[in-house]
């Protein structure tokens, strides 16, 4: 679905990325993490072709995105983290955007608004932040696209509505599509995503689904705080400390995205030797 080869983008004399790789298939929500600056947001542009790369190659189904061809577009959504919105209701912008998609799916939309508690009858430009993200949501998910974008979508949501775009997009996502939302908010999302893709320093540093994270990678509650050599990870919690350790028992473990980052950022070396050893290479 998403292939990244040999990608190098620069700001000025700021390297971003430097022959970066990527292959993404579909039917998956990826998350994309990283620390602030890692680039998320730069790729996201890029696979949007809203930036253009140095050097390399970003195809989506086959197109090249740096071309953004009417069929690309017609298959791609992207919600970015800031925006602006007409003066006009949702309704009349459906009237005026939709017919850019396709596959766009006028009742899904209708649905989803109700969903979200977004009123159909008032202008976008008299709404908050927080409804505004959620009417962007409802029409993105009901353009069908093959490839949907977004970045940090549950910034200004509150507890119901990140718990409502959890399951509109568990529900709406297809075997060929592929989402791919980048966000600081794991807390939010880690029931949604997989695989996880992390970045670092304009390297991808960790690319695997939830399952090979889950068995190769062990998290315990501990009272005392355990011996550094015995762990990959640990950090005091309220009430003891959380750990990671390799695996060895053969049972899935339930590891949380941001103990996982905190992990893989933190012990990038051990953590490439473990994954290693697991795909037998």
């Amino acid at each position: 679905m998403i292939k990244i080869a040999n990608l190098s983008f620069r700001y000025g004399n700021n390297i971003v990325f430097s022959n970066l790789n990527l292959s993404l298939a579909p039917g998956g929500v990826c998350g994309l993490l990283g620390k602030n600056g890692a680039g998320k947001t730069t790729l996201l542009k890029l696979m949007a072709g809203l930036l253009f790369p140095m050097n390399g190659d970003i195809r989506v189904a086959g197109r090249k995105a740096s071309e953004r061809s009417v069929g690309f577009l017609q298959d791609l959504f992207f919600l970015p983290e800031v925006f602006d919105l007409p003066p006009v209701t949702p309704l009349q912008y459906e009237k005026l955007y939709s017919p850019f998609y396709p596959g766009y799916q006028r009742e899904s939309f209708r649905e989803y608004l109700r969903g979200f508690d977004v009123s159909i009858d008032t202008k976008l430009s008299k709404i908050s932040f927080g409804q505004k993200k959620k009417f962007l949501i409802a029409f993105g998910l009901a353009t069908g696209c093959r490839l949907v974008l977004m970045d940090e979508p549950t910034n200004g949501l509150d507890i119901s509505s990140k718990s409502g775009f959890r399951k509109a997009v568990a529900s709406c996502l297809s075997d060929d599509q592929v989402f791919i939302i980048a966000t600081h908010q794991v807390r939010d999302l880690e029931s949604l995503i997989d695989p996880v893709i992390i970045l670092d320093q304009g390297s991808i540093i960790f690319n695997h689904s939830m399952e090979a994270v889950s068995n190769r990678l062990k998290i315990s509650y501990l009272s005392e705080a355990p011996e550094p050599q015995e762990t990959l990870f640990f950090e005091k919690r309220l009430g003891g400390y959380i750990s990671v350790t390799e695996n060895h028992d053969d049972m899935s473990s339930s590891i949380d995205l941001e103990t996982l980052f905190n992990c893989v950022v933190g012990n990038r070396r051990q953590i490439t030797k473990i994954f290693q050893k697991e795909a037998g290479t």
